[in-house]
């Protein structure tokens, strides 16, 4: 945890913060903070600062903060995403989170299984949670919005159009023929499919509304690892 998120609960006074729970484990365990020790803090949605500890105990942890910078900047990424299974969902979410995704579509693809939409790490909880520990790894405190569409083909045709706007279209694709980019150098949509990409008829989908399909190279890569190498490469 390079940065603890704080959120408006946690605050009984103008600079004054309480907190229980993991957070209170991490500084007590990890960091193995004492009183007066100061520790990064950033409030969710808001500005990073210092949080000095005041009190610190088997109940509660104490801090007086003082906020002073703005967060890191937004990466300018839409990412669609099509569901990866339950056990991959929680570090591809935390990881775009941690290299500054801010807008993430979760769709559904030819070889999403059904079972996927009923895994409990789709709830609202889980996802915050995930978010909260990309944030945390990366001294960031804006929260990115993940919205749900279990319909592939009224998505594409009906909203991802106007998502897309104004942005560079890409698919990531195994047998694409162009390469993926480097230093897009402005907005970007970027479509991954699930383990064994969009079909073909998935991929015709998005080209017919502007997308363009294109590798990361002769190797075929998991999702988690192909939403990093391709945010790598393009920014």
């Amino acid at each position: 945890m390079n940065l603890i998120l704080l959120f408006p609960d946690d605050f009984v006074g103008d600079q004054r913060v309480r907190l229980t729970g993991r957070r209170r484990e991490h500084v007590m365990h990890v960091h193995r903070a004492a009183v007066g020790d100061a520790l990064v803090v950033g409030v969710g949605g808001g500005r990073i600062g210092t949080g000095e500890v005041t009190r610190i105990d088997e109940e509660a942890l104490e801090m007086r903060v003082a906020l002073r910078e703005d967060p890191p900047k937004p990466l300018p990424l839409t990412l669609v995403l099509a569901l990866p299974r339950p056990k991959v969902l929680n570090r591809v979410i935390a990881g775009a989170t941690s290299l500054g995704v801010k807008r993430i579509y979760l769709i559904n693809a030819w070889r999403v299984e059904k079972s996927y939409w009923k895994s409990p790490r789709l709830s609202e909880e889980n996802l915050l949670a995930q978010r909260t520990l990309g944030l945390e790894q990366a001294r960031d405190t804006t929260l990115p919005s993940i919205e749900i569409r279990r319909l592939f083909r009224p998505f594409v045709e009906e909203e991802l159009p106007s998502i897309a706007r104004d942005s560079l279209a890409l698919v990531a694709h195994p047998t694409a023929v162009a390469e993926c980019p480097r230093n897009a150098g402005q907005p970007v949509t970027l479509a991954i499919g699930p383990e064994g990409g969009f079909i073909d008829r998935e991929i015709s989908s998005l080209e017919g509304i502007g997308f363009t399909p294109v590798a990361l190279g002769p190797r075929i890569l998991r999702v988690e690892t192909a939403v990093a190498s391709v945010i790598g490469r393009l920014f």
